[in-house]
């Protein structure tokens, strides 16, 4: 079982009148915003991780590569 905190937010007056009028439940939005941002945030975090590591890969030669992996395959 998932365990779960309350996280509130203040809204408008109006903006509430209006999700009771069209009966929207403001709760499954906000997490699904919520999901969507952290989802998004932690893509950049990895792309900018990424690109660092192809910036140390490009200063490794072709030669040590090859011999890197001449050498991991011997091993098994």
């Amino acid at each position: 079982m998932q365990d779960y905190i309350t996280v509130s937010v203040k809204v408008p007056r109006r903006l509430k009148e209006l999700l009771d009028k069209y009966g929207i439940r403001p709760g499954p939005l906000i997490r699904q915003a919520l999901e969507e941002e952290v989802r998004r945030v932690v893509l950049r975090e990895l792309e900018d991780e990424i690109k660092g590591i192809s910036e140390e890969m490009k200063s490794i030669s072709d030669e040590e590569v090859v011999r890197l992996i001449r050498e991991d395959r011997r091993r098994r």
